[in-house]
Order: C-alpha cells, then sequence, then structure tokens
C-alpha cells in the first residue's frame, strides 16, 4: 500500500472517531454535504478537496491538521 492510500484510510480513522455516536446522515445535512461522500472520506476511499476539509474541522471544533495529515 502506498504512503498516499494509508494517509486517505488514517484521515478516514480520525472522521469516524470524531463522529462518535452522531448519524452520517445529520453530520452530512449539517457540513452540507452528501452522505456519500461522507462515507467515501470515513473509509479512506477519497479525500476531501480543501473547503471540505474546513467544513468538517469547523463542524468538529479541531484544526483541520488534526483531521488530516
Amino acid at each position: 500500500m502506498t504512503r498516499d492510500k494509508q494517509t486517505v484510510i488514517e484521515n478516514g480513522k480520525r472522521l469516524r472517531q470524531l463522529r462518535g455516536i452522531r448519524t452520517r446522515t445529520g453530520v452530512a445535512r449539517e457540513v452540507g454535504i452528501s452522505y456519500a461522500a461522507l462515507a467515501f472520506y470515513e473509509s479512506g476511499e477519497r479525500n476531501p478537496s480543501g473547503h471540505v476539509k474546513k467544513k468538517l474541522a469547523d463542524y468538529y471544533g479541531v484544526p483541520v491538521e488534526l483531521i488530516f495529515q
């Protein structure tokens, strides 16, 4: 596995941890992204764009760098 793919997977794990007991549907709605997009990010299939990274970090109240390496 490449380092980039491993990084995306680790980012997804951090997103899942931050979501906790919240539903994907609820988080996606609050952040303004689709459920499918959030599922891709959390599963390590994709990395969000810069503005979506910022929206997610703001939603969880943490710096972007804490989630996305």
